[in-house]
């Protein structure tokens, strides 16, 4: 039996790769439903972000991995205009999945809860994903050829 009815979680999703999956793996394995924050455009070019893809392409991409690894799950996609979307105002949602890296928003995310008058969620974060050579798997390594998605080094001689 799933820990939480619904968790939320958030992400660019530009390049999905390894850390990406897990994260969603985590997500799925806690919950019922899981609310995913995919970041527009807009929001992206805020926070310095340079995506490859498109939202709509990022949107495409995100279902298309889902299916794959989490077939027959509940979720929902919505698009982040800020920094929490749904979860900082559905009251159903139980806890929000994390990176290490991004643990932080989690209090930020109580705090407006609290301002709502909704109760705070649980923060579940899991390990940074390392790549072969230690270091973590991110989408801006995989778009300078440093990594491939599921973190091996390029075979690409500089």
């Amino acid at each position: 039996m799933p820990q939480f009815n619904t968790v939320a979680l958030g992400g660019t999703f530009d390049i999905i790769h390894k850390g990406h999956i897990e994260l969603l793996r985590k997500a799925f394995s806690i919950s019922s439903k899981v609310i995913i924050g995919l970041t527009s455009d807009e929001l992206a070019i805020r926070k310095g972000k340079n995506p490859v893809n498109n939202y709509s392409r990022r949107h495409t991409l995100l279902t298309l991995a889902i299916s794959r690894h989490f077939p027959n799950t509940s979720y929902e996609i919505s698009k982040l205009v800020n920094d929490f979307g749904p979860a900082a105002i559905e009251g159903n949602v139980g806890a929000l999945v994390t990176s290490e890296e991004t643990r932080y928003q989690g209090d930020i995310l109580n705090d407006l809860r609290k301002q709502k008058k909704l109760a705070p969620v649980e923060v579940v974060s899991i390990p940074m994903v390392m790549a072969q050579d230690g270091k973590r798997i991110s989408s801006t390594r995989i778009k300078s050829f440093e990594i491939d998605a599921e973190g091996n080094l390029s075979q690409i001689d500089n």
